[in-house]
């Protein structure tokens, strides 16, 4: 928690419909719809009393630097600070999105350089940067599957790229995979994750009529309608990375951890 919660902002800031966005669109537990609540409200305050800014518009680069820089002076940890801006940065895709605002002023905002080492677990907000972060393309729109997927389903790479199509099942959002030794378990996904694959679909079916007949119908494929490699999906982690999470390098195994931490802390 970064600041004590404040009053309800002016409805110019679009806090409630933030927070609806993420309810409803990401389906997130009450406990991080609190702590985004948190965050975002800490900053409109600031903005507000300190700032004198009014509505969204009036907020720049400098506003939200000077806001991580109030944070660090109070004593915050730099992991709180980076979650603070993986909020913001959040919140303004949102206004950005909506038309509220024409710029994102938290998108070119470093995070806190005195990370000494990347936590071994990523935090919620962190992964919900990344998964926000896919451009709505057909490869975009892939790669959101592939990673929502092994966030939802804690899945193992390899398991990962070797599902084919007729293992998920979008409507019980579950899937059969194959893992060590080819033992087969199935495994729960979620409405997030379902959603991505839906959405990826069309656009797979759009690969596949490239592909030479070959009996097999791998559930994710690249461009030329084949199955996608381990080393590819390693590669689009690497690119929602740079594009400017907090996470650092970040593995497909760290996704496994954060699945099975994300799920015990939720009960």
């Amino acid at each position: 928690m970064t600041a004590p919660e404040r009053a309800a902002p002016p409805t110019a800031w679009l806090v409630e419909a933030f927070l609806e966005h993420l309810e409803w669109e990401r389906n997130l537990s009450p406990a991080t719809l609190a702590a985004y609540r948190r965050e975002v409200l800490a900053f409109v305050a600031f903005a507000h009393e300190q700032l004198g800014h009014e509505r969204p518009p009036q907020v720049g680069g400098a506003a939200v630097r000077a806001y991580l820089a109030e944070l660090h002076a109070r004593g915050l940890a730099p992991r709180s600070v980076a979650r603070a801006l993986a909020s913001l940065r959040s919140y303004f895709r949102f206004l950005l999105g909506e038309a509220a605002v024409t710029l994102h002023p938290a998108r070119a905002v470093p995070h806190p350089r005195d990370l000494e080492r990347t936590p071994a677990i990523a935090d919620r907000y962190a992964i919900e940067e990344l998964l926000e972060s896919f451009a709505d393309t057909p490869a975009g729109r892939r790669d959101r599957a592939v990673v929502e997927l092994l966030y939802a389903a804690g899945l193992r790479v390899g398991e990962l790229v070797g599902l084919d199509l007729a293992d998920i099942q979008l409507a019980q959002r579950s899937l059969r995979v194959r893992g060590k030794g080819r033992k087969e378990r199935l495994v729960p996904c979620g409405n997030p994750a379902a959603a991505a694959i839906a959405a990826y679909l069309p656009d797979r079916a759009g690969w596949r009529r490239r592909a030479a007949a070959d009996g097999a119908e791998p559930l994710f494929v690249n461009q030329r309608g084949g199955r996608l490699s381990d080393r590819s999906v390693r590669r689009l982690l690497d690119a929602a990375v740079r594009r400017g999470s907090e996470l650092g390098r970040l593995h497909p195994h760290s996704l496994r951890h954060a699945f099975a931490t994300h799920l015990l802390e939720a009960g």
